[in-house]
C-alpha cells in the first residue's frame, strides 16, 4: 500500500531525518511535514481534508470530477486545489488533471503538555 504521511515536525528535525536517510539510504516513504500544528490546520482546512479524502486512491481527476465528488461548485474547488498543489500534497498529471497518488494517508504528530 502506498501511504503518504502528513506530520508536524520542526524544520531542524526534518533536516536531521533527511540527512540520516541519505546516510543510511533508508527512506521511510513519502512524507509532508508542517513546522507547527497551527500551520498544519491553517493549510489543511476541513474542506481540503475532504478533497484529499475523495482523491485518495482515485487516480488523476479533472477539477470538475473533484468538485462533483465533494458536492461543490468547480469555482469553489479551484482555489482549494491550487492550495493543495502549492503545498506539495497533490500533483498535476501530464494531461492537466490533479492527482493524489496514494492509497492512504497517515497523520503523525504528538501533542505534549504545555
Amino acid at each position: 500500500m502506498n501511504i503518504m504521511t502528513i506530520g508536524v515536525q520542526p524544520l531542524a528535525d526534518t533536516l536531521a531525518v533527511v540527512a540520516d536517510a541519505m546516510e543510511t539510504l533508508q527512506v521511510s516513504g513519502p512524507r509532508i511535514s508542517f513546522a507547527t500544528p497551527d500551520l498544519l490546520w491553517k493549510v489543511l482546512t476541513a474542506k481540503l481534508w475532504e478533497i484529499l479524502r475523495v482523491m485518495t486512491g482515485a487516480g488523476a481527476l479533472s477539477l470538475r470530477e473533484v468538485a462533483q465528488r465533494v458536492s461543490l461548485d468547480i469555482n469553489e474547488v479551484q482555489g482549494d486545489v491550487r492550495t493543495l498543489l502549492e503545498s506539495g500534497l497533490i500533483d498535476k498529471s501530464a494531461d492537466d488533471r490533479v492527482i493524489f497518488p496514494y492509497d492512504a494517508v497517515h497523520v503523525d504528530f504528538i501533542m505534549k503538555a504545555a
